[in-house]
């Protein structure tokens, strides 16, 4: 059964009725409650911080607000209308809109197509439409120096900027903002922190959902904390930083103690194994529409190594480990995977080969079940494929399906997957969805993994736990790990050496505390506002200090 809720005080209306009303709101994924009769009320022109654990049901609340998911029961009143199980497309209509967690965009169509299809609720307004699209150049002018670039090819934190961009182009009068930061360096959180807070100015009201902490309350008026669908706190923001039993079980760093002195507890990181590198680049380079995303880099890991490689969005670093696992072949340099040069061999030999990679939006098939996604990636290892073996229950076929099913149940018990083993990929949380995706690149059992920014979107619990999972895996299966993250207290704790990037181009390359204080580190990855380095954590904050004069 879920929790008790928490009583919920008012929001300050100065006696007005609430822009943005939930009553009683309950939804469900088929057989199973995600929300038990949740309330929420937003007064005009207020940013509410809505909080809580993964699959605590966050963003469901926000999808059923927005029309994308009727709910079983309650009431979503917008401006004295009830607009409960309404259409989405009606609900933008009345002036709601919502940045949807890592899918805000069309990836194929440019910048330009994005934002003159995000412009439809003033088709037949041209004079509307021409004020949103000014007021879009002024908030957000890098976008108008890539109208033609296709919008898949933005860095990640461009392409935040053309979600919000597009859902600001309806100049809505309520913005549900879900995980602005998510996958973002601290600089670009940074900005679009202020694009949140000049919407704030003209009298948008705001609800902002996000794992960090430091990230929701610097824009919140006031914080509500949900748990397995149920409120379990709502008050001013600055309250819940004295609530510890509420964020020791969600958040990541600079929230009082936070998971960040823990993480650092952790024993120094591991040293490079002897012998020849078991994962080689020379010289690659590869070009998006003229545009170099990597330029001229060499990088050689040894085994049993744990590297970071770490940069501002647009360094470089997704594209780097797309050229390392074959999903973008190089314009120059060259690949090598055990001594074999793999530069031409498709993703699927590398795998063959032992090498597992990971991806920032967790590529997994929606329509599985958990269990049934971790087994699909158990292929590799399935001792018995002909389906004809399946198909009359011969033994050995029966044999390899009870191997697989051991390793599954292994996998989920080891991650703590085990409530989820019956759930839908495609009902989980972004975080959730992570531990699925690290779980179906262990089922692999590769020898060197690539793991693009497992901490995404994840909740401190998990990753507090992910620093010493990601030691054990190298310890226990001896696998090297090459890591991209934007944690700092995650990745100085695992990596025995750091890799800097910058413009496609690798800018340093050392022992953790030594590249975490080069000027141009600092510079590029934390920026110089005070605001985006205390958000980064105490690590940060020291790097930053040592480095600036």
């Amino acid at each position: 059964p879920p929790p008790a809720a928490a009583p919920i005080p008012p929001p300050a209306t100065d006696g007005a009725a609430p822009v943005l009303a939930v009553e009683h709101l309950e939804v469900s994924y088929g057989p199973v409650q995600v929300l038990f009769g949740v309330d929420l009320a937003v007064a005009e022109g207020e940013a509410v911080a809505l909080l809580g654990a993964n699959g605590a049901g966050k963003s469901t609340l926000l999808r059923s607000v927005a029309g994308l998911l009727p709910p079983d029961g309650g009431t979503v009143v917008l401006d004295g209308e009830d607009i409960t199980g309404r259409a989405a497309h009606r609900v933008a209509a009345l002036g709601l809109a919502e940045v949807p967690g890592g899918a805000g965009i069309f990836p194929s169509l440019t910048v330009a197509e994005n934002l003159r299809a995000a412009g439809w609720l003033h088709r037949r307004r041209p004079d509307e439409l021409a004020a949103g699209r000014a007021e879009v150049d002024r908030l957000f002018p890098v976008l108008g120096e890539r109208g033609s670039t296709r919008a898949g090819s933005l860095s990640g934190g461009q392409q935040q900027m053309l979600a919000l961009a597009m859902a600001c182009l309806g100049r809505p009068r309520v913005l549900l903002i879900d995980e602005l930061s998510l996958g973002l360096a601290p600089v670009v959180v940074a900005r679009l922190l202020r694009l949140v807070e000049e919407l704030r100015a003209r009298g948008t009201t705001v609800v902002l959902v996000d794992q960090s902490v430091n990230v929701a309350l610097e824009v919140a008026d006031r914080a509500v904390f949900l748990e397995r669908g149920v409120v379990r706190f709502s008050g001013p923001a600055g309250e819940l930083l004295d609530r510890p039993d509420l964020l020791r079980s969600v958040f990541l760093g600079g929230a009082g103690d936070g998971g960040a002195a823990r993480v650092a507890d952790l024993p120094p990181p591991p040293e490079a194994g002897d012998g020849a590198p078991v994962l080689e680049a020379e010289g690659l380079c590869v070009a998006f529409d003229g545009v170099a995303a990597v330029q001229d880099v060499s990088l050689a890991v040894r085994p049993g190594e744990i590297v970071g490689i770490l940069g501002p969005n647009g360094a470089g670093k997704t594209t780097l480990f797309d050229l390392l696992s074959g999903f973008l072949p190089p314009g120059a340099g060259r690949v090598r995977l055990d001594g074999r040069d793999v530069t031409s061999a498709s993703p699927s030999s590398r795998a063959r080969a032992g090498l597992g990679r990971s991806f920032q939006d967790a590529r997994l098939f929606p329509s599985l079940t958990v269990t049934e996604t971790i087994a699909a990636a158990c292929e590799r290892w399935v001792q018995v494929k002909d389906p004809l073996s399946a198909a009359f229950h011969l033994p050995t076929a029966y044999d390899s399906e009870r191997a697989v099913s051991r390793r599954v149940d292994e996998l989920l018990d080891l991650l703590g997957l085990g409530r989820y083993r019956a759930s839908f990929v495609g009902e989980l949380s972004t975080g959730t969805r992570r531990v699925v995706d690290l779980a179906c690149l262990l089922a692999q059992e590769p020898s060197v993994v690539l793991l693009d920014e497992p901490a995404a979107g994840i909740a401190q619990r998990e990753v507090e736990a992910l620093a010493p999972l990601i030691r054990r895996v190298r310890d226990e299966t001896g696998a090297t790990l090459v890591v991209v993250e934007h944690d700092i207290p995650l990745i100085e704790a695992v990596s025995s050496r750091l890799v800097a990037m910058d413009q496609g181009r690798v800018v340093a390359e050392g022992p953790p505390g030594v590249v975490l204080t080069d000027a141009r580190v600092v510079a590029s990855y934390l920026g110089t506002e005070r605001g985006a380095v205390q958000r980064s954590g105490a690590r940060a904050q020291e790097a930053h200090d040592a480095a600036t004069p």
